[in-house]
């Protein structure tokens, strides 16, 4: 980014000092960002650095057809900068739900960055388009909300599309769908476009691709369905801490039983965890204190397209991708007990083996010794 693009504006470290936070806690932030967007600690200086020296970036926050949990999402991130540095600088550009500005004066706000800053502000799109009945569904200020959408995204440097509704339809998409409703990457083409799904993404994910963007540039590695690697590249099966009981092949089987109250796997309960993408597991909520599973209930494998549409939420699912020990639930009991036996086994018959030679050797020297005995 060319930093004479912003002559008059602030840097994000001159707003951390302004808003009276200690240097300790500016670097503090830029390490935990820095570990959550996946660098190495040799790289902390850079993002030290960016958020010394760049100006603000100018940031358009749009809401469609959504609940707006990705922006209470972010706003409740577990670092207080996140909310005020990083979103109070954003809105004051342009974000429906906060800005204090209305009416045409909001308006006004919204085409003098899109005018200022033509090919240099971070378009983020919260919500899916409604197509149907040419876009009714969803107007803001006689606009429907693919006209607004095109017209923000034409001088936007990079799309992020903000929680499942903006990346994958979510629940306004699901059958019947009646809206319409389509995620932005199938409405915008000729832009780099960040999905960034989950009912809502965690705040700190959300965090971490502004703070990339911010710090290099250009938009973070992507894996096959626009998500950024860093936080969408394992499931979340990979990482829960409820694992080792899978693979033991010990259930949840309803909700109030024992096996409840000693944290066994909920796959059985509906758990989407092994074909869901997320950093849940790692991450977790609130200040790393818990994420759904952890509190007893399954992951709905809110990240995933077509969520919705992909049986019901508690009904788990008959088998999933993956290979050995991971092919079905009602098996993997018997696999786990079956290999269990069969090593048993395996043991049993070298021993036996074992002593079998060990008798034979025996009997062999005992051959020997009457042999010399009688010569």
């Amino acid at each position: 980014m060319n930093n004479d693009a912003f002559p008059k504006q602030p840097t994000y470290y001159e707003e951390v000092l302004r808003k009276g936070y200690p240097r300790r806690d500016f670097l503090k932030f830029a390490s935990m960002m820095a570990a959550f967007i996946g660098l190495e600690q040799t790289a902390i200086a850079q993002v030290i650095q960016a958020l010394e020296t760049k100006p603000r970036m100018p940031v358009i926050w749009l809401h469609f057809q959504e609940c707006t949990c990705c922006s209470e999402s972010f706003i409740r991130s577990s670092h207080p900068i996140v909310a005020d540095i990083l979103l109070d600088k954003i809105s004051l550009d342009y974000t429906e739900t906060l800005m204090a500005a209305s009416g045409t004066q909001a308006e006004a706000a919204l085409k003098n960055t899109m005018a200022k800053y033509k090919g240099q502000y971070l378009l983020c799109v919260e919500g899916s388009v409604p197509m149907g009945a040419d876009g009714v569904y969803c107007m803001i200020g006689g606009k429907t909300s693919l006209q607004i959408l095109e017209e923000a995204a034409e001088g936007a440097a990079a799309v992020i599309a903000w929680g499942s509704c903006a990346s994958n339809g979510c629940v306004q998409s699901a059958k019947p769908n009646p809206t319409g409703a389509t995620p932005i990457h199938k409405l915008i083409k000729g832009k780099p476009i960040i999905k960034v799904p989950g009912c809502p993404p965690i705040g700190e994910v959300m965090a971490g691709v502004i703070v990339h963007y911010l710090t290099f540039g250009r938009i973070p590695e992507l894996d096959r369905l626009g998500r950024p690697k860093a936080f969408y590249s394992k499931r979340v099966h990979d990482s829960c801490y409820r694992r080792p009981f899978y693979d033991a092949g010990l259930f949840v089987e309803t909700f109030d039983d024992e096996n409840a109250k000693k944290g066994y796997c909920l796959y059985k309960m509906g758990c989407k965890g092994p074909s869901t993408y997320n950093a849940c597991g790692v991450m977790k909520w609130n200040n790393g204190t818990s994420f759904p599973i952890q509190a007893g209930h399954p992951c709905i494998g809110c990240s995933e397209e077509n969520y919705w549409d992909n049986g019901r939420l508690y009904e788990r699912a008959s088998s999933f991708a993956g290979f050995g020990i991971e092919a079905n639930a009602d098996t993997v009991g018997k696999v786990a007990l079956g290999v269990t036996a069969a090593a048993l086994a395996v043991h049993a018959i070298a021993t036996n083996i074992g002593k079998s030679k060990l008798i034979r050797e025996h009997e062999e020297e005992g051959r020997e010794s009457e042999h010399e005995l009688e010569a």
